[in-house]
């Protein structure tokens, strides 16, 4: 009789449990009070990485030096002045484009915290763990209104489409490659693209967010995007990214001869080694492994077709891409202070919440 009652009552107490899903989806909505752990072995290993791969890079360039000035390499820094110009244009236009999409989810923000929101992130992305970047554009979205619910599903539709617009550019590029003529996958994006896109039409993404978040025990979203906005943004991904080819352009110009008539292989490449880095998912920000494939690519704009010659653009663009960066956030956080209010917080300490968002995710139960 006791062993039953015990065995009725255990029965009663599973049932009133939560879901593991429930209660992960509880910690996303509540994340935030707990001390980050140490993870440094994780850190290491990720950064180790990266390092790695980037000094391949750096390594080539340097034992080649001579062999590459015979090949034209030399620097010449004017041509960075157009190049730092273009991709600010691009990080301009990118927060306000997912400033759009949060707008034609009926969560509209004002442009300038818009702007500090997508930016200061930013930075946040070259510390390893790429679970960082997307807790904190969420964090601080939530700050000014937005659910979080609806600004991560605004982070996919972002993600998504910039991808679905990187596969399109790319596409050409891929299928006549010289070194992909033998491998049947170079056509794998001429299908991949328009599933994205698809995907994200209300009557499939709404039915699977719905899904998701019940699971997890949120609330549904209120509103998905119109399919017709999602084209809107995608054709506005296309011209962002033709506009950072054109910066990657100018950057690779002030180290190697570049005709014009090279700017789309350039632009072109400059995807590939985006969807280098977004499938690798492992280095912060891409570093090393975005690079190399970036070097791969850019080599059949040369005449040497040297991966060296690449390797020293590569190098160059990367360096000049992470001062447009500092540049970008510098700006928008001296502009956000002039009308900050007392409570603000700054990046140093955005990156103490998400470390801390990050521990608690990690400290969930697994049962």
């Amino acid at each position: 009789m006791t062993s039953r009652m015990g065995e009725e009552t255990t029965k009663a107490e599973e049932k009133d449990s939560p879901s593991l899903l429930h209660r992960l989806g509880h910690l996303g909505s509540t994340v935030g009070k707990k001390a980050p752990k140490k993870k440094s072995t994780k850190w290491i290993i990720q950064g180790g990485f990266a390092f790695l791969i980037f000094a391949f890079l750096v390594f080539t360039v340097a034992s080649q030096w001579s062999e590459l000035r015979e090949k034209g390499v030399e620097f010449n820094l004017l041509w960075l002045l157009p190049a730092i110009g273009s991709m600010l244009v691009y990080y301009t236009l990118s927060a306000s484009v997912w400033g759009l999409i949060l707008k034609l989810m009926g969560t509209p923000v004002k442009p300038g915290e818009a702007q500090k929101i997508w930016a200061q992130p930013l930075l946040v992305r070259y510390i390893p763990g790429s679970v960082l970047f997307v807790l904190a554009r969420v964090l601080m979205a939530e700050k000014v209104g937005v659910p979080r619910r609806i600004s991560t599903a605004s982070i996919v539709y972002e993600q998504a489409v910039s991808i679905a617009a990187a596969l399109t550019i790319a596409c050409y590029f891929l299928i006549a490659h010289p070194d992909l003529q033998d491998n049947p996958l170079r056509w794998v994006p001429l299908f991949v693209t328009p599933l994205m896109v698809g995907f994200l039409h209300p009557r499939i993404f709404e039915p699977v967010s719905k899904r998701v978040l019940t699971a997890l025990g949120r609330e549904p979203l209120p509103n998905t995007m119109a399919f017709s906005g999602v084209i809107t943004i995608y054709v506005a991904y296309l011209a962002l990214w033709s506009v950072m080819g054109l910066g990657v352009y100018f950057a690779a110009r002030s180290v190697h001869f570049l005709a014009f008539s090279e700017i789309a292989t350039v632009a072109a490449s400059q995807m590939i080694g985006f969807l280098a880095a977004v499938v690798s998912a492992v280095t912060p920000a891409g570093l090393g492994v975005r690079d190399a494939a970036f070097a791969w690519a850019v080599k059949v704009a040369l005449p040497s077709g040297s991966f060296g010659v690449g390797a020293a653009i590569a190098i160059a663009v990367r360096a000049t891409q992470t001062v447009v960066e500092l540049i970008y956030v510098g700006v928008v956080t001296l502009l956000a202070r002039r009308t900050a209010n007392a409570g603000d917080e700054d990046v140093v300490e955005l990156l103490h919440e998400v470390q801390a968002e990050e521990a608690a995710i990690e400290a969930a139960p697994a049962d």
